[in-house]
């Protein structure tokens, strides 16, 4: 992770992290996502929980290795995987208001304290296999917000997207780039517009001694897991919680 990329996190609450993923990666999780998802009546917008138990395509996606550095670096060395999801919308599914904050739950804030060292409670890497341009809709938030003293002071027209102020905005993004966003930041999903379909998959990470899900992932939902991906779905624990990497 580079300075740069620190002083963005810092600044924003959120970090685009560009080609993450290859063209045959994303055209492999895209022939896996149309092999194991399907809207319920015919939907517009659909959320599916355990992504990642679909196959190996997605089960690796929990340690990507253009991902762990990032994690252990944003979150700490003894992350966890605490659940996971994908959100698919086709032309004009509606969305979901803003929320997220500092305090919004016990497990959503961020501390960067004088070591220079940057933590974060509950975290998202949203895996993106179809691009969103200007004005298509999806993820959107408020930068900075992740720090704000006054997260409840944001007006309700604007939490619920009857309004779009300046300050929320929707980062553009490619096939097989990757957000990571801190849920102490004010987020949301804006209605869809494009005409292709919105995929994308978000895999959330705690510290190893918290958990923001009631269910803890298991390894009996997995097949040929390596030795890191065990550790990383092992439940939270502090004493003798052993470094992922």
């Amino acid at each position: 992770m580079t300075d740069e990329e620190k002083f963005l996190v810092d600044l924003q609450g959120y970090l685009l992290i560009k080609n993450v993923l290859s063209t045959d990666e994303v055209a492999e999780l895209n022939a896996l996502a149309d092999e194991k998802f399907a809207y319920q009546d015919d939907g517009k917008l659909d959320r599916r929980t355990r992504c990642s138990t679909w196959g190996k395509p997605t089960q690796n996606l929990m340690d990507h290795p253009k991902i762990v550095p990032y994690l252990t670096a944003l979150i700490d060395e003894k992350f966890r995987l605490d659940h996971d999801y994908c959100i698919f919308m086709r032309e004009g599914a509606g969305g979901g208001g803003l929320h997220g904050g500092e305090g919004h739950e016990g497990d959503h804030w961020y501390k960067f304290r004088h070591d220079g060292k940057i933590r974060n409670g509950l975290c998202v890497i949203t895996y993106f296999l179809a691009p969103a341009r200007a004005g298509d809709g999806g993820f959107l938030c408020v930068p900075g917000s992740h720090k704000s003293n006054v997260p409840n002071s944001l007006p309700g027209d604007v939490r619920g997207l009857k309004r779009r102020p300046h300050y929320v905005i929707q980062p553009e993004v490619e096939a097989g780039d990757a957000l990571f966003f801190t849920e102490a930041l004010i987020h949301g999903t804006a209605p869809w517009t494009a005409s292709h379909e919105r995929r994308a998959l978000l895999y959330k990470f705690s510290p190893g001694h918290s958990a923001w899900s009631q269910h803890y992932p298991s390894t009996t939902d997995y097949t040929d897991l390596t030795e890191q991906q065990k550790r990383i779905l092992e439940p939270p624990s502090v004493g003798s919680r052993r470094d992922i990497v």
